[in-house]
Order: C-alpha cells, then sequence, then structure tokens
C-alpha cells in the first residue's frame, strides 16, 4: 500500500511564501514598465494614479472586495462545508496584508521607468522589463497555487464565481479580466479624461502569463511538489 504524502510544513510554506515574494516583484515590474498592468490589479493600479493613493494599501482594499464576495456566496452553504468555506476565505486577509506589504516594499524600491531618464526607459527597455514582469508573476503564481494553501483572492474569486455558475476556471478568468478591464476604462476616462494602467501589458499578460504558469509546471512542476512533500517521489 503506497502511502499518500502529507507534505513538509516548512519547505511547503517556503515555496508558498517565496511564490507570492515572486509574484508581487512580478506585478510591481509590471506597474514601473508603464505599458499597462494585468487586469485584475488594474483596478487597484488606477485608483492608486487617479486618487494619488498607495498602490499596496488600493491592492488591499480590491482583495478585500474579493473576499466579501466570496463570503457572500459562501454564506448560502450550511452546516460544516460552508463554515470550513467561510474560514477559508477568512484567511485570505492575512494573505492580502502580506503581500500587499511585498507590493510596497517593491514599489518605493523600484523606479519607475517612465521617470528614471536611464537606457531602459526607452521603448525596448520597458518592453524588457515587462517580459520580465510577465515571467516573475507566471512564476510567481505557479509557485503560489501548487502549495494548495491560502488562494489569492482574485483567483479564489474566479474560482468560486466558477464553481457557482458552473463555468470552467480558464473562461471565468478571462471574464474577469475583461470585467476588470472595462471597468479600469470607465475609472479612467471619467475621473482622468484618459486610460489608466491598461496598454500593451494588459494584453501581453493576458496572453502569457498563462502560458509561463504551464511551462514553469513542465519543467520544475513535479519536483517542486515532490521537494514540499506533496507528491511521491515513487512511480
Amino acid at each position: 500500500m503506497t502511502e499518500k504524502p502529507t507534505g513538509s510544513g516548512a519547505a511547503r510554506w517556503g515555496f508558498y511564501l517565496m511564490g507570492l515574494l515572486i509574484l508581487a516583484m512580478g506585478l510591481t515590474l509590471n506597474t514601473k514598465a508603464g505599458l499597462g498592468v494585468s487586469p485584475i490589479i488594474s483596478l487597484s493600479y488606477a485608483a492608486s494614479v487617479i486618487w494619488n493613493r498607495n498602490f499596496g494599501d488600493m491592492t488591499f482594499v480590491l482583495y478585500g472586495i474579493f473576499v466579501l464576495i466570496q463570503a457572500a456566496i459562501h454564506l448560502r452553504e450550511k452546516g460544516k462545508a460552508g463554515r470550513s468555506l467561510l474560514m477559508k476565505d477568512a484567511l485570505q486577509f492575512p494573505l492580502s496584508i502580506v503581500f500587499t506589504r511585498f507590493l510596497n516594499v517593491f514599489s518605493v524600491c523600484i523606479p519607475s521607468l517612465e521617470e528614471c531618464g536611464t537606457a531602459a526607459s526607452g521603448l525596448l527597455g520597458r518592453l524588457g522589463v515587462l517580459m520580465l514582469a510577465l515571467i516573475f508573476t507566471g512564476i510567481g503564481a505557479a509557485m503560489s497555487l501548487s502549495m494548495r494553501l491560502v488562494p489569492n483572492p482574485g483567483d479564489g474569486l474566479v474560482q468560486v464565481l466558477a464553481d457557482t455558475f458552473g463555468i470552467g476556471t480558464g473562461l471565468m478568468k478571462n471574464c474577469v479580466d475583461a470585467f476588470c478591464i472595462v471597468l479600469s476604462l470607465i475609472m479612467g476616462l471619467l475621473f482622468a479624461g484618459k486610460p489608466v494602467g491598461i496598454g500593451i501589458g494588459t494584453v501581453c499578460a493576458v496572453m502569457l502569463v498563462g502560458r509561463v504558469i504551464a511551462l514553469f509546471h513542465h519543467i520544475f512542476g513535479k519536483a517542486m511538489l515532490q521537494a514540499a512533500g506533496l507528491e511521491s517521489g515513487r512511480n
């Protein structure tokens, strides 16, 4: 009889936190390239630019809204299953605090390429930073999601909506991305007179981040799961 791997707590949390750190770096680089940000964080980024607020704090507010939507849906569940789902929702709040603090640290440490006046501020330099941002975003998302711990509120919302409406996760992700892009465009046009945070980088994020996640899983996924104790090394 083959024992089911239970996972090494230290290694599993280590990969998870490293994934969050890399994801935060990727999202921050995305904003610094000045070519448009990932769809879901386009809402918090637009709000931070339009109203001159802290990007990390605005992202925490956005994530809080996502968690409340999930909790409202899960309140319909009765008994132990419902309580378990609500507990998972609640755990996304401390995750959001940690993750958005990472965003703030990186936002302070990394200058905006549009303003730094170096060779990297040219179009080719910004495209290079954008590609690096998308790679980091995909790797960070792959690492944190693979550990099957507390989901990022954006991913959690997509999964809950997909389950509620009986739609595939990929299709629901596209729907949520499209909604966020449209809402960000409306915010920018109404309050800034122009789109804010939406550009070629947004399109690239939609098209490429999922491919980076798939490639990372293909190359490193099995070894990472084995190192975290989530998959047996035996065939």
